[in-house]
């Protein structure tokens, strides 16, 4: 039980360190990154905690999503749809296209 718990609580804090982060900074952006680690924060703390408020308030069977947030991993779920979301709203082109653009410059060539 206490390896299973300490190798939970390590896969959780693996997303947050800084080599981790570092390597999706570079590859992703900034915007990536915040995602990521806001998906940390709202998962491991405010379901637990808005799970807890439901349980005192609205009905004791609440209870059981307080160890229930903390045990599932949702990032595969989650993570790719936050992304997708973001990139709606941010209402930029293809990373194709942006990774074009970045390597072969028309006006360059003009002479």
């Amino acid at each position: 039980m206490y390896k299973w718990l300490r190798n939970r609580l390590s896969h959780k804090f693996e997303n947050l360190s800084r080599k981790k982060i570092k390597s999706f900074l570079k590859k992703n952006g900034l915007a990536f990154v915040v995602i990521v680690v806001g998906w940390e924060i709202i998962e491991d703390v405010v379901f637990p905690i808005v799970f807890g408020f439901l349980g005192n308030y609205i009905h004791p069977a609440f209870y059981a999503g307080i160890p229930a947030s903390l045990i599932l991993c949702f990032h595969w779920l989650a993570i790719p749809v936050l992304w997708g979301l973001w990139l709606r709203l941010r209402g930029r082109r293809d990373s194709a296209e942006l990774l074009s653009d970045a390597c072969c410059d028309p006006m360059e060539n003009e002479e």
